[in-house]
């Protein structure tokens, strides 16, 4: 392994926010972008980081609120996914990234395509993991909170689950799940999503986030006129006992995206945390057959 292929742990200043991010690879390399989802971080990614390195320029960051980027007040900073993104791409501009693919698991889902319909001609290619985009994934588990989303009143407050503390952060990892993949689960990883969630303040700007994404929802027309209209090149890779999204979701894409490979795991919601060497040698090959692609297309850039 070179030492460009090893992750480096960096720290910059965005705005005022201070954003903790992942990176492994040669500038050179065509870059992807790993946004993680609730309640985890770029930790998510430690295993496919050096594998990515071999063939990209790999940047993981935490996103503000998450991790070890740093957590303002809800009245410093808009908690909305169109706020973090707006984050994001300052970000990537900070550090150099013109162009990527990108990464939406979960909540880097609508953070991620708000970068890509802002800016359609700067993604390589969509990798798709545990990220919804469609009514499709979203079954009669979401009932209570498109209550909630449509009359936020304190009774329909009162009838959402409480997810918001440490049982619900392990149950994202767990949740859903057959005993011969629950012990494949590492539990230091919820155990660091929750010191790092309930730090002072983190809680309400975390639910603020969930009721933004109504706001995400409400975006899917203009999602699914996205995928037909520019046909970012696409790579899907899913755990199939998520209890949040439903199987529905993966052949959702399908109706749109021509450029599509689908691959599904005997996993939850939080994938790489039991297949990252599957997925990683995926997603290496995926990158690697789309920068061909376009290298050989003529008018495509290099």
């Amino acid at each position: 392994m070179q030492v460009t292929d090893k992750p480096r742990h960096r720290t910059l200043d965005v705005d005022g926010v201070e954003i903790f991010y992942r990176e492994a690879g040669m500038a050179d390399r065509p870059c992807v972008l790993l946004l993680h989802g609730f309640p985890s971080s770029s930790h998510t990614f430690r295993n496919v980081l050096s594998p990515l390195a071999e063939v990209s320029r790999v940047i993981a960051p935490d996103l503000p609120g998450f991790g070890f980027s740093s957590a303002p007040s809800v009245e410093e900073y808009e908690y909305t996914f169109a706020g973090l993104a707006d984050t994001i791409e300052a970000f990537l501009e900070r550090i150099g990234v013109d162009e990527c693919f990108i990464y939406l698991h979960d909540f880097g889902a609508p953070v991620g395509y708000h970068l890509a319909t802002r800016r359609p001609e700067r993604v390589l290619g969509l990798i798709v993991q545990n990220g919804n985009a469609h009514e499709d994934g979203l079954g009669d588990q979401w009932d209570d909170a498109r209550a909630f989303w449509a009359d936020p009143s304190e009774a329909n407050r009162a009838r959402l689950p409480a997810w918001l503390n440490f049982e619900g952060t392990r149950y994202q990892y767990l949740g859903g799940l057959p005993e011969r993949v629950r012990g494949l689960h590492p539990p230091e990883a919820w155990h660091l999503d929750w010191e790092r969630m309930s730090r002072p303040g983190n809680i309400e700007a975390q639910f603020r986030l969930f009721r933004d994404y109504a706001a995400h929802v409400a975006r899917f027309e203009e999602l699914a006129d996205y995928h037909r209209t520019h046909q970012p090149p696409g790579l899907l890779l899913w755990g199939r006992h998520d209890p949040f999204f439903d199987l529905h979701e993966i052949m959702a894409y399908t109706r749109a995206l021509d450029r599509l490979e689908m691959h599904i795991y005997d996993a939850g919601h939080l994938l790489l945390e039991t297949h990252a060497p599957e997925c990683a040698a995926l997603m290496a090959s995926f990158i690697t057959d789309v920068t061909a692609e376009r290298t050989d297309t003529p008018g495509r850039r290099r």
